[in-house]
């Protein structure tokens, strides 16, 4: 699948003047609800030069009506973030003009635990795992340090906190409770909101995550 929508925006700054300019290529494969970006070869590629100052950032991309939005710092990468096993796409399509890597993303990956049919039993506490990655190209990935699960009911209308906890490095559970059915006739819609170690954040909006039975 592709990516329906995607900007960057300088968040700090409308405009960064440098003599410098270095070549990002993002790579977008988006997968069920997980969206996987990165500096590899395959999936649709967006290139885009970047200042070489470090600077604060945006980016959104938005498929299926599951919408993320990702801050971000990136700076001006070094010859040790472009590996020569896992070149850069400007690399390897010979058009790259300075070294690139991929940016500290936070990336997000469910385990519903959800029946065969991708239901869950309503009028009861339901737990789910989410776990934050990073691409594998990332020479020092941070840490997730703090996420936050809210549920909605009512397709979007309402949010309801979620009992968090941490389950292991980048790893937590929510305790997400269920109404009765018929109060969830649009199925559970999941917001995520997660912060790691070098302050960069996600936030994803899933309006319908699963259905209760």
């Amino acid at each position: 699948m592709t990516v329906d929508t995607g900007k960057e925006t300088n968040a700090m700054n409308t405009s960064v003047p440098s003599s410098r300019r270095r070549k990002g290529t993002v790579a977008a494969l988006v997968t069920a609800a997980v969206f996987a970006l990165g500096c590899s070869v395959g999936g649709d590629v967006v290139g885009y030069d970047l200042p070489a100052e470090s600077a604060r950032y945006t980016f959104e991309a938005e498929t299926n009506g599951v919408k993320t939005v990702w801050e971000y710092t990136s700076a001006k990468p070094t010859e040790g973030d472009s590996p020569e096993l896992q070149p850069c796409m400007g690399d390897v399509l010979g058009n790259n003009e300075a070294t690139c890597r991929p940016e500290p993303l936070i990336f997000l990956r469910y385990d519903l635990g959800l029946a065969l049919d991708n239901t869950a039993r309503a009028g009861r506490a339901h737990q789910i795992t989410v776990v934050g990655y990073y691409q594998e190209r990332l020479t020092a990935p941070p840490t997730v340090t703090t996420l936050r699960v809210e549920a909605s009911f009512d397709g979007g209308q309402t949010w309801h906190p979620a009992t968090t906890r941490t389950a292991g490095r980048n790893t937590f559970t929510a305790e997400i409770k269920h109404p009765d059915r018929e109060q969830a006739a649009e199925g559970v819609g999941l917001r995520i909101a997660a912060t790691d170690s070098g302050g960069n954040t996600v936030k994803q909006t899933l309006p319908t995550a699963y259905r209760l039975r």
